[in-house]
């Protein structure tokens, strides 16, 4: 009996030894799919990749939220303000906390912000407005001051009573206007002639080189070229060349990209603006983050904007003018390009 009744003990610690061995794996993972479920969930949208910083905007805003323990799935649309809308509805449908949205048409995207608003979803608009919708925060830089210092620096390089061509971006995007509306004020204020103005859809820069081409009575007779972009100048540029007219004619952009920076110590550009885009995505992580939890947007960046209808929250960034004179100090020393690739071409300017 003694021993049968040992035997039983056994077998009854042997089997409560494989009960625990199978739900251990369950149980974690029960634990791990709550873990996940409790993250915070942001859905990402760009306009597409074309511009060279929207991967620098990219980087760093999924890099901060995950730090801040939430998820980023992003989308391109490519360009397509359909495939954009469909893009937020996936988000949606997939019941994120937050959409961001960089996006194609400012005008646009007022249906989409509603059905998500109706979900219970924060909506951002990154860098461009989105008109007419009750977003919950705008964050941008501030592109009339964009605008003023590329008009500025030609006016402070003898542009004043001369010629100007404007090649711009697309209309559908809300900062265009802004820029420019402050570029064309300060051309008025001293006597400075628009020749033309060029909008080139879905900021296609290869389109600005077609216009450059077929319009050459006015860029013969021009003193500046105005960019949308330095994408833009960096098909207007190559275009000057082939006339022998880079470095006469003063041409400003915006962005800082590596070849506008390049150009500039060339002196083949005379300006780009610096817009610290670590900055606004790092920014941007952490104000959508705070709206999902329910916690105020505060700063002195934080005031108030009217998209059309609503008051939104606008968080503004300051840009920075970028000439030869600083160049060094703005875009080197800060690390946003290398000495190295900046006068990759001129290495005996290299300081």
């Amino acid at each position: 009996m003694k021993r049968n009744g040992k035997i039983k003990w056994i077998v009854i610690l042997c089997l409560i030894l494989m009960l625990n061995a199978c739900s251990s794996p369950d149980n974690g993972k029960d634990t791990f799919h709550a873990e996940e479920e409790d993250k915070i969930q942001i859905g990402l949208s760009f306009d597409s990749f074309v511009i060279e910083r929207w991967r620098r905007d990219r980087d760093v805003f999924v890099s901060t939220a995950k730090e801040l323990g939430a998820e980023v799935n992003v989308q391109n649309a490519n360009g397509e303000i359909e495939e954009q809308k469909r893009q937020i509805e996936y988000f949606i449908k997939k019941g994120m906390d937050a959409i961001v949205i960089i996006c194609i048409d400012s005008n646009e995207l007022k249906d989409s912000v509603e059905k998500a608003k109706a979900a219970g979803i924060k909506v951002i608009a990154y860098d461009r407005l989105i008109k007419d919708a009750d977003i919950d925060l705008y964050i941008s830089f501030d592109n009339a001051k964009v605008g003023g210092m590329m008009a500025d620096t030609l006016i402070h390089n003898g542009v004043s009573g001369g010629n100007v061509l404007m090649l711009g971006g697309s209309l559908s995007d809300n900062n265009v206007s802004l820029v420019e509306g402050e570029f064309k004020k300060i051309m008025a204020e001293n006597e400075v002639t628009v020749l033309d103005s060029f909008h080139a859809d879905g900021w296609l820069a290869e389109l600005a080189a077609e216009y450059m081409y077929a319009h050459m009575m006015f860029v013969t007779r021009t003193d500046a070229i105005m960019c949308g972009n330095d994408d833009i100048a960096s098909r207007v540029v190559p275009v000057l060349a082939e006339k022998r007219m880079a470095g006469d004619v003063l041409v400003v952009g915006q962005d800082a990209d590596l070849e506008a920076c390049q150009r500039i110590v060339e002196g083949t550009q005379l300006m780009t603006v610096y817009k610290p885009v670590e900055k606004l995505a790092q920014r941007a992580a952490e104000c959508t983050v705070a709206l999902v939890k329910n916690e105020a947007i505060t700063g002195e960046d934080v005031t108030m904007l009217n998209n059309g209808i609503y008051k939104v929250p606008y968080v503004a960034m300051e840009p920075v003018c970028v000439t030869e004179d600083n160049i060094n100090e703005v875009i080197i020393n800060s690390g946003f390009h290398l000495k190295e690739d900046v006068y990759l071409n001129v290495p005996s300017k290299m300081p």
